[in-house]
């Protein structure tokens, strides 16, 4: 089933955020994906021609399990999760850098890799994520680092926008973001959840 939106977060990680010479955010940083952009395990990413600098960004992300609006402090949002993923926030980041919002540079085709499975019970408050590049490693860090964990991150959605079945809740990648380049193949690891493997493919290969 197609999820309805992707909520992604940005800088949820102090480190990722310095890394790119950004400031932690005093709220969530929230964006969209195109669901039209979610692929599964094995199927290839595509370098646009349009970007020069494509880059991988392992995230946990949470599977919406029941509608929910409007949550207030006394309800628990992790009881309205299905289960977590692992999923690739693929960025064109040339193009992030030059335009005002994201829509472009997170938005294309192939660009939002997700799986292997969805793991339904985990405690997300403390599990390592990792991105290896050819067997390299490239980040490595645990959810324990969030900013902003999942529970308050489902609870703050709830209160822009109304989550229904199936929705994906990306919740931010940790230090470590680098290039992709045609011919790599890009493993995110969620600790209790698994592997998503995806090769990398130049435009129209």
């Amino acid at each position: 089933m197609e999820p309805s939106k992707v909520v992604c977060v940005g800088r949820n990680y102090a480190a990722h955020a310095a890394e790119l010479g950004n400031v932690v955010p005093k709220e969530p940083l929230l964006f969209l994906k195109a669901p039209s952009a979610i692929i599964g395990p094995d199927e290839p990413i595509v370098l646009p021609p349009y970007s020069q600098r494509v880059e991988h960004e392992g995230e946990l992300a949470v599977i919406v399990g029941r509608r929910c609006a409007h949550l207030g402090d006394t309800d628990d949002p992790l009881s309205y999760l299905f289960g977590y993923t692992c999923l690739n926030d693929v960025t064109a980041r040339d193009l992030q850098k030059s335009d005002v919002q994201f829509a472009r540079a997170k938005g294309f085709d192939t660009f939002c890799p997700v799986g292997p499975h969805i793991e339904t019970h985990l405690d997300p408050s403390d599990v390592l994520v990792e991105t290896h590049v050819n067997g390299a490693r490239r980040q490595s860090g645990s959810t324990s680092l969030m900013i902003y964990p999942v529970a308050f991150l489902v609870r703050y959605i709830s209160r822009m926008m109304t989550l229904v079945p199936g929705d994906v809740i990306a919740t931010g990648t940790p230090a470590g973001v680098g290039p992709l380049i045609a011919g790599d193949v890009v493993e995110v690891s969620v600790a209790g959840v698994g592997v998503l493997r995806n090769p990398v493919h130049a435009p129209g290969a």
